[in-house]
């Protein structure tokens, strides 16, 4: 296991953060930049010392302010993997796998090396250099060299940032692959949703030097339940509306506001209340984009409880497709595929209908503003 805590100040920026990664699980830092994720791999990795804290890494204490203990980077058995990979460009492919092995004897060095060849699917390229290989090549080499020496904990530094979507959701699953066969502690850092629910066990939300969420990947980013975390997220649609009917035996409630009228899920009582909200109560109502299908005409016999008339305003690009905003009494983003686009000859001016299901919508807790 890998676990401790931090407090660290540079300059202006506070950084209070703790962890506890279990053998093979992937913990994912998730935030904007500046948030403090990659100071808290660097205080791991010791490549920073921080005012107070302590950590642990495989069960043994690498840095405790109380005591002063400090073992210096050289001396953590901690396999680090930034944005720029940092290969060697004069050594091979081969060459840089092993590096961290010079001493081991040959013969087992070269095995493990061979090992992780197969592993990543490297085999033939062995003898190339850096600039003779792909980016996604060049990422699977450093890789394999930071996991060579066996590193008790691995640290990855957002290691997808520079590649396209398609290279990126390819190499993220060899990458999980690759994981799930070592038992070794993972603390990814990341600020895209996706990449956090495909590769993550569990999540925390760093903002501002602080964690304000943590759990399972799909509960705390699927719907988050705090105003800040649906904004760091990209949820695209949160609206401030008011409770105007409960309905407990579906478990559904009705909001509207602002001339939009929507019904959502009964919201969860707080501890210290004894039912939830009361009708005439503000609420803030989160929709992701991807949970809204588009019609050209009201659809008939579905389950959606929500079916809202609206005026196309814009159509923006939006990776892998398009952002489409609707004047539903309130600006709706939708987001579609391309040939969605030009199947449907969205543009605007174009009416559409708004379709999701009553469960897509959830509270956020915080009070709107």
């Amino acid at each position: 296991m890998t676990k401790g805590w931090v407090d660290c100040q540079i300059g202006d920026f506070r950084l209070e953060v703790d962890w506890s990664i279990e053998p093979g699980e992937v913990l994912a830092l998730f935030g904007p930049s500046g948030a403090g994720k990659t100071t808290t791999l660097r205080a791991i990795a010791g490549l920073l010392r921080p005012q107070q804290g302590h950590i642990e890494i495989a069960g043994s204490p690498v840095y405790d302010d109380a005591t002063r203990l400090w073992v210096p980077a050289h001396r953590r058995r901690v396999g680090y993997l930034a944005q720029q990979y940092h290969l060697f460009p004069h050594l091979n492919a081969a060459q840089n796998i092993g590096y961290g092995l010079r001493r081991w004897a040959r013969t087992a060095a070269a095995e493990r090396v061979g090992g992780l060849v197969r592993a990543l699917q490297l085999d033939g390229l062995e003898e190339r250099r850096p600039d003779e290989l792909s980016g996604g090549q060049q990422q699977r080499v450093a890789i394999a060299r930071a996991l060579a020496p066996g590193p008790d904990v691995l640290l990855l530094d957002e290691p997808f940032a520079a590649m396209d979507v398609e290279l990126r959701r390819v190499l993220r699953r060899e990458l999980r692959s690759v994981l799930a066969n070592s038992p070794i502690p993972v603390m990814l850092v990341t600020h895209d949703r996706e990449e956090t629910l495909a590769m993550a066990d569990s999540v925390q939300v760093i903002d501002q030097g602080k964690a304000i969420a943590q759990g399972g990947p799909l509960e705390t980013l699927g719907q988050p339940g705090q105003g800040r975390v649906a904004r760091l997220v990209g949820v695209e649609n949160l609206f401030h509306l008011t409770v105007e009917s409960r309905n407990p035996q579906d478990g559904t409630m009705i909001c509207a506001g602002g001339g939009l009228r929507i019904e959502v899920p009964l919201d969860e009582p707080a501890p210290t209340a004894a039912q939830g909200r009361t009708c005439g109560e503000r609420v803030a109502v989160g929709i992701r984009a991807s949970d809204i299908i588009l019609a050209h005409q009201e659809p008939v016999g579905t389950s959606a409880r929500n079916r809202l008339p609206g005026a196309v305003t814009s159509v923006e690009p939006s990776a892998p497709g398009y952002e489409v905003t609707l004047d539903c009494g309130q600006p709706l983003r939708c987001r579609i595929t391309s040939a969605s686009l030009e199947e449907m000859a969205i543009q605007p001016g174009s009416t559409l209908w708004a379709v999701f299901k009553a469960s897509s919508c959830f509270i956020v807790q915080d009070p709107p503003q």
